[in-house]
């Protein structure tokens, strides 16, 4: 199944809703999934890295060893596919092989033979705190914009934080300098998604300083 649905970002924003039931019967292809995951690594990322790695679960028996995995949310089942959105610790160390394609894209040489090795430097000397910080704060920006993507293509998702880090590192042998994200179940919905709500963005918002 192929959407081609068109719509205005304001409509996407808007229209996207956390969904927990999803239609079993809907599938996506894997040529639309990997076009999903290429827009959505349209998303900024620090110092350009793109320290995002995912694992896409589609395969039902994989859905079933993710299932107890993601506390038995059965999202994960019934929708299309899962994909476990991971972080690099370590991306800097494909920072040659990033740049060298924005070299092809016009960037040009010296500007990145100036910057690279200052950078490689120093993500090379950051601390694993700062490191895990900086997968989690770029894993969170791809994920939002993978959501958004499969909204306007006419499909539906929701984030899930609740599942087991070490469970799911041991299943699927993911390695230490990859950090879990979060989940995010894609598909068609099978019912409507809870109203939401959102504060005041007055009880939100400071200009110029923080208001205690």
């Amino acid at each position: 199944m192929t959407q081609t649905v068109q719509t205005d970002l304001f409509t996407v924003i808007r229209e996207r809703q956390s969904i927990r039931t999803y239609d079993p019967n809907v599938s996506i292809s894997q040529e639309e999934l990997t076009a999903m995951l290429e827009e959505a690594t349209l998303a900024p990322s620090s110092s350009n890295l793109q320290p995002w790695r995912f694992i896409v679960v589609n395969d039902p028996e994989v859905k079933a060893r993710l299932h107890p995995i993601a506390n038995n949310q059965q999202q994960v089942l019934d929708s299309a596919a899962t994909v476990i959105i991971l972080g690099d610790k370590e991306a800097y160390k494909r920072a040659d092989e990033i740049y060298d394609l924005a070299v092809q894209a016009g960037m040009p040489q010296a500007s990145r033979d100036a910057y690279v090795p200052r950078m490689k430097e120093y993500y090379a000397k950051m601390s694993e705190d700062t490191a895990r910080s900086v997968a989690l704060i770029d894993g969170g920006l791809v994920s939002m914009q993978l959501m958004l993507v499969a909204k306007a293509r006419g499909y539906d998702s929701v984030p899930m934080g609740g599942f087991s880090h070490e469970k799911l590192i041991e299943e699927f042998q993911i390695p230490s300098h990859l950090v879990p994200v979060m989940l995010i179940s894609i598909g068609k919905a099978s019912g409507a998604g809870l109203p939401k709500a959102r504060l005041p963005i007055g009880q939100v918002t400071y200009w110029n300083k923080l208001e205690q």
